[in-house]
This record gives structure tokens, sequence and C-alpha cells, in this order.
């Protein structure tokens, strides 16, 4: 079975690649950057993609949207030090099926890499509840409400990318950007681009 890592943290890379490469029907392909990634799973397809959510440039959430655009049947794990169950829902929503937290026990990484290449999912115990509420949170203030597309562009605004570069990074036009962060305005009830940045750092989107 091929496993395909990206993250740009040489210890985790590393650390996870010794982890599973115990097991010896496991293959380990590594990849930083979404680029990079994109790349490999073009020439060598894995079986089970693992992606890092804080990526440089775009995140792990609009890599894994890039990668199953490629493969709808593509299995994808997302990674992360955050378990705020918005992410979890962003996961979920993006097409990922697992998710698992940089602070969990490292075997569970393998049950989730096992589970996924079987066909199935794999989700954080009790997690499921604290999507469900994040469902029927009030309006103000939350990000769980948005696709995908639209987390990343919160994303990338908070980062401090002007509009254009956030075109170039998704890959969408200055127009369809400008759009979308008129539309966020008006969902979250943002004034100003500079409310939109609070919204993003308060919902721990960076």
């Amino acid at each position: 079975m091929k496993v395909l890592i990206v993250d740009d943290h040489p210890i985790v890379v590393s650390g996870f690649k010794a982890l599973l490469e115990q097991d010896g029907a496991i293959a380990v392909m590594e990849a930083a950057t979404a680029a990079a990634a994109e790349q490999l799973v073009a020439s060598d397809p894995p079986d089970v993609a693992v992606l890092d959510i804080n990526l440089p440039g775009i995140s792990g959430f609009e890599l894994a949207r890039r990668l199953l655009e490629r493969d709808p049947a593509a299995k994808i794990i997302m990674f992360s030090m955050n378990d705020d169950p918005v992410f979890l829902a962003q996961a979920q929503e993006t097409g990922a099926r697992g998710y698992v937290s940089k602070n969990d026990n490292p075997a569970n990484m393998i049950k989730a890499i096992r589970a996924v290449a079987n066909g199935g999912t794999s989700w954080p115990p009790g997690m499921a509840d604290k999507v469900a509420h994040l469902g029927r949170r009030g309006a103000s203030g939350s990000s769980a409400r948005l696709t995908a597309r639209e987390l990343e562009i919160l994303r990338l605004l908070a980062k401090g990318k002007s509009l254009s570069e956030i075109a170039d990074l998704v890959g969408v036009s200055y127009k369809t950007v400008a759009t979308t962060c008129a539309s966020l305005r008006t969902r979250l009830a943002a004034r100003t681009q500079v409310e939109l940045v609070r919204i993003a750092v308060e919902q721990r989107l960076v």
C-alpha cells in the first residue's frame, strides 16, 4: 500500500515515515508542498493521501479539493494540530474520509490509514456531536457553514494575501475572489475586509 504524506515539517514527516515503514506492507511517499503533492499524485497515485491542513501557499483543504476533482475516488485523511470541530466539519465537506490530530496517539494514524484504505472512514470519537452542534449555532461568526472554497479564501485573507495573490493560489479569477469576499461579508455580517480577517482569526483558520 502506498501512502502519501504531505507536510512541510521534516520532523513530523520523518517520525510518521519511520512509524509507517515498520509495517512492511506500507510504502511512504512524501511531499512538502501542495504543488509537489499534485505532481506525485499525477505520476504515481497513492492508495491513501494524508494532508496537513496548514501547508505553505494553499491549504490542505484546497489540495484535497483539487485531488478529488482529479479523482473523485481519492482516499484522503486530513492531519492537523487543531482539534476544533470547525476543521473536522470542513474536512467532511471537502470530501476527506478521515481526520487525525497531531496530538493523538501515533498508532491511531495507522488505524485511520487502514480504515480509509479499506473503503471506510476514520473520524475522532465524539466529534460527530460537536459538528452537529456547529450546525445549530447562530449566524454570527461561525465559519462552519461556508464551502471549502469560501473557507480557503477567508484563510488566505487572514494570512495577509491580496485578492490577486489569492486568485493565483486558488486558481480562479480576480473577479471570482472579489465576489466571494463580498458574499462572505454579507453572510458573516462583516462590514469590511478587516472584519473578515478578525473572524478568520477568531475561528482559528490561520
